[in-house]
């Protein structure tokens, strides 16, 4: 029976810890974020939140460019865009199955044009999560404060029916 290996040593820099329960401070700070791009596992990523358009990606835009698009008006419009599609495609299905690719393309298009849209509602979605829970916690603690002011009423009213009571004896 051959010996095998136990767990690897740990790694070098566990010694610049060494003192750390002793003197806290003694350990070395941690590195700062990463600003910019950079590079992982072969692929170049970056830090800016910016949502590529559609062009930079290789997908041809359905609705109009610019910065005022009205995404409910859009995203109609591309639904019932992509109804119409998939039941073309299945009429083509019943009539013509050889020529289905092409419709399975352009249901592929819109699909990725409906994604583009809803991921750049990614921010103001979060920004209104972030309010409605930032609401939710102020009504909370709204009204752990008008029950630590009822019961505090409560506790004045038994201390005077008690002292009541004491001073009636």
């Amino acid at each position: 029976m051959a010996a095998t290996a136990t767990y690897p040593p740990p790694p070098p820099y566990y010694r610049l810890y060494k003192d750390y329960i002793e003197n806290p401070k003694s350990a070395p700070e941690p590195p700062p974020p990463i600003q910019g791009t950079y590079l992982l596992y072969g692929a170049n990523y970056t830090t800016d939140e910016v949502l590529p358009s559609l062009e930079d990606q290789g997908v041809r835009q359905l609705y109009p460019k610019g910065s005022n698009i009205d995404f409910k008006k859009e995203l109609r419009s591309l639904n019932r865009e992509l109804q119409l599609h998939i039941l073309e495609l299945a009429d083509v299905l019943v009539e013509r199955p050889s020529q289905y690719a092409r419709r399975v393309e352009d249901i592929s298009l819109i699909f990725k044009n409906l994604h583009h849209l809803l991921n750049a509602l990614r921010p103001h979605q979060a920004r209104a999560t972030l309010i409605h829970i930032l609401e939710l916690q102020i009504q909370r603690r709204k009204q752990a404060v008008e029950d630590i002011k009822r019961r505090r009423e409560d506790a004045q009213k038994l201390l005077k029916e008690s002292l009541g009571t004491l001073d009636g004896q």
